[in-house]
């Protein structure tokens, strides 16, 4: 029995791209496997090297089984800012937790990494040398060894300055990679149907563990698309549903997105997108859909809401409306038509986002969605609010020097009510964020004001 307090530490090397979303990953992952979040550091930044106390090595390899934002997970055993430091650190590092993995009848290697430095081969033996104080008694085998140590050095973030000593060097037992190979294998390049926002496979799958998707959820996507989202719950064993206003991207008709290709096939199309990675069990269906007017019995049916609503730039904000909504001016559709061409402000969408979440989500379910934002004018008041719902993680992703979209991540913590459906207008959110309806009319004048400023320079 552990003893109060001696929680194992593990050393994380996280990868170096998103930094933003690798923590609220983390935790949401440590949360969905019953861990929780606690560090010495304060603060992490940009550094790929991250001290956590962690229950135990189950919940470490679980996290590892999903995260994307993490390379490799260590048992640490000793930590210093120099090789005296680290030394004595191993020494005071329990011998009992030591021995299962140093006996003589198991084998073992010593790895090398170091982060924004190369070392020669010369000084990494002699690193190795140097921890012959180590009661290793098994036999090396650099092949197939049982157990796999490494020395990690650090040596800062400046590749234009990098010290002849490392800030920090870590000793530990290696016990899982991270699923990196998620991105390679899923990404959109290779894949079967896809559309003009198709989203990126590494936030995809991030975007699935904001949501802590786990194994026979029901996972939906109110704004589809091409069903990329669908495809990182379904990998996870979530089910998935999903709607979407336009009915050639849900049937996979018209014009294909890929270059050199005028139409789509007849078998382009969300199903084949999860049957080609052996997910269609998971696909429950998509249907053509409104998502301003949803057309569900009140109820919770879903574990987690994720999704990338349209922000009008390559694909257009729309909702379906009525004769009594048409603009004056404009000639009536015969009785039976519904035009599909009505304009949906940002901020109506967002808001019939959250009160649709905070209806449909189980208590404790997640949404996760992409909000974007004209960075000059954006402040964290701008943010949609409910009151069923709990702001859990926002991360900024750059889409241009003046714009950019943030990953928000919202928890459901209070049954939804008849009086919370317009409590969003009563909010201090509200009327900051109508200024974003406008976010296309910006993004545009930024595009336009840069190609005119390179123009200008060009004929200087």
């Amino acid at each position: 029995m552990a003893l109060p307090g001696a929680v194992n530490r593990y050393l994380l090397l996280m990868a170096q791209e998103h930094l933003e979303f690798r923590l609220p990953e983390i935790k949401s992952l440590l949360s969905l496997f019953g861990g929780q979040f606690t560090s010495s550091q304060e603060t992490y930044g940009k550094s790929p090297f991250w001290i956590l106390s962690i229950p135990s090595e189950d919940i470490a390899r679980n996290l590892m089984k999903r995260t994307v934002c993490a390379k490799s997970i260590f048992e640490l055993w000793g930590h210093g800012k120099s090789p005296e430091e680290l030394y004595s650190s191993l020494k005071n590092y329990p011998v009992d937790k030591m021995v299962p993995f140093l006996h003589s009848d198991s084998t073992y290697k010593i790895k090398i990494h170091t982060f924004n430095k190369t070392l020669t081969q010369e000084e990494k033996v002699k690193r190795i040398d140097a921890l012959e104080f180590l009661p290793f008694e098994g036999k090396v085998n650099l092949k197939k060894p049982q157990h796999i140590f490494s020395i990690l050095e650090d040596y800062g973030l400046d590749p234009n300055c990098i010290p002849e000593n490392p800030h920090n060097i870590y000793f530990g037992r290696w016990i899982a990679d991270g699923q990196r190979e998620l991105i390679e294998s899923y990404s959109v390049k290779k894949r079967h149907f896809i559309g003009n926002t198709s989203m990126d496979a590494g936030l995809s799958f991030i975007m699935a563990n904001h949501g802590k998707v786990k194994e026979n959820d029901i996972v939906f996507d109110p704004f589809v698309g091409t069903g990329g989202l669908l495809i990182a719950s379904a990998h996870f064993g979530a089910y998935v549903y999903g709607t979407d206003i336009d009915y050639n991207t849900v049937h996979g008709l018209g014009k294909a997105s890929r270059k050199n290709q005028k139409w789509r096939g007849p078998d382009e199309n969300i199903r084949a997108n999860l049957r080609q990675y052996g997910l269609e069990k998971y696909y429950l269906d998509v249907l053509v859909s409104d998502a301003s007017k949803p057309s569900w019995r009140k109820g919770t049916y879903f574990d987690a809401v994720i999704t990338d609503p349209p922000y009008g730039i390559r694909e257009s904000t729309r909702r379906t409306g009525s004769q009594k909504e048409i603009p004056k001016g404009i000639e009536k559709c015969p009785e039976s038509h519904v035009p599909v061409s009505l304009s949906y402000h940002l901020s109506d969408m967002f808001f019939d986002l959250l009160n649709f979440a905070a209806e449909t989500l189980v208590l404790g379910g997640r949404l996760v969605y992409w909000l974007p934002v004209y960075t000059p004018e954006y402040t964290e008041e701008m943010v949609p609010w409910h009151p069923c719902l709990k702001l859990i993680s926002n991360c900024e992703q750059k889409l241009s020097s003046h714009t950019s979209r943030r990953l928000i991540t919202m928890e459901k913590v209070k049954e939804f009510e008849n009086r919370d459906q317009y409590s969003h207008l009563l909010s201090d959110h509200f009327l900051p964020y109508q200024g974003h309806n406008s976010f296309r009319e910006k993004y545009f004048s930024g595009v336009t004001k840069r190609i005119a400023k390179e123009e200008k320079s060009n004929q200087e």
